[in-house]
């Protein structure tokens, strides 16, 4: 009986010993890529936006809502790029929801920091992430507490990463060679990012390219919820070191998975609208004062707890 026991002590020590040297090593791991992928954003100008939550600090462990900016970039050789997709999420784990929303890359606006206006997308080809974020705080009157970019390479690699998605497709069309059916259709990383990235072929245009990119975002957030293996977590530490940037630090990236992930259920979208125009023979997207209110009260809405 005790040489027994000893062995059943023996196996539970060896165990518990297995156990905790994976958890150290995935530690390091996600910590060493979180220090490698953090970049401080450095504030264009003073933008007069704290009405929802009181300024740019966010207290994780009071669950507080906030606002973060996902950047698509295009980038290129000797070439900043372009902000292809522009997407907001606001959380509020009190309501147990995120509200998404697309903001159409060619939106005409005042650039910050340039003093003149132009195509939304254009502002990180002018002043990167920082010009980017002052411009869509001044553009929807709500402050954005955090971003995360990522280019499009790590976008399509992120999606093999995590199996594909299934996505629902409202209509049958080709790009770059491939036909994409109607229905409930999977995508691998490359399919995915043509299928984020037609819009001539929509009848709505950057709005229906919008709607796509926000079904893709979604499955992705969900299948990499499912992860179970260290080599598949391992591989997308790798991935995101390689291809993504953002100003959430090691600490808050902690509190936000442990504090708000339970709290949220539901992912919310709306829609800005707007008219095309051209000018000067340029085409830009119409947003009016109207629809800024309107969009502005649904965040403000949103975000109080």
């Amino acid at each position: 009986m005790k040489k027994w026991m000893k062995w059943t002590v023996w196996i539970v020590s060896l165990f518990i010993i297995v156990v905790f040297g994976y958890a150290m090593v995935l530690y390091q791991s996600v910590k060493s890529t979180a220090d490698q992928i953090y970049e401080p954003r450095n504030p264009v100008k003073p933008v007069s936006v704290t009405d929802i939550t009181g300024g740019q600090q966010v207290d994780f462990n009071r669950k507080e809502p906030f606002n973060a900016l996902i950047l698509g970039v295009d980038e290129r050789a000797h070439d900043q790029g372009r902000s292809d997709t522009m997407i907001v999420l606001s959380v509020n784990p009190a309501k147990k929801k995120v509200l998404m929303f697309n903001i159409p890359r060619d939106t005409r606006t005042e650039i910050v920091g340039r003093s003149t206006e132009d195509k939304i997308n254009h502002a990180y080809a002018f002043g990167g992430v920082d010009m980017s974020l002052a411009t869509v705080e001044q553009f929807l009157g709500i402050p954005i507490h955090y971003y995360v970019k990522a280019d499009m390479e790590g976008f399509s690699k992120i999606i093999d990463l995590v199996g594909g998605v299934n996505v629902n497709n409202p209509f049958a069309f080709d790009y770059e060679g491939k036909r994409y059916e109607q229905g409930n259709i999977h995508l691998d990383g490359a399919a995915a990012l043509g299928f984020s990235r037609m819009r001539y072929d929509d009848p709505k245009g950057d709005l229906g390219r919008n709607d796509r990119q926000r079904e893709v975002l979604k499955q992705i957030i969900k299948n990499t919820m499912q992860f179970s293996s260290m080599m598949q977590i391992q591989n997308m530490l790798d991935e995101l070191g390689t291809h993504v940037r953002t100003d959430l630090t090691f600490d808050e990236m902690k509190e936000l998975i442990l504090d708000y992930r339970s709290d949220l259920e539901e992912i919310d979208t709306v829609e800005i609208k707007g008219t095309g125009k051209k000018i000067n023979g340029i085409y830009y997207f119409i947003v009016d004062q109207q629809e800024k209110e309107r969009i502005h009260g649904i965040l403000k809405q949103h975000m109080e707890q």
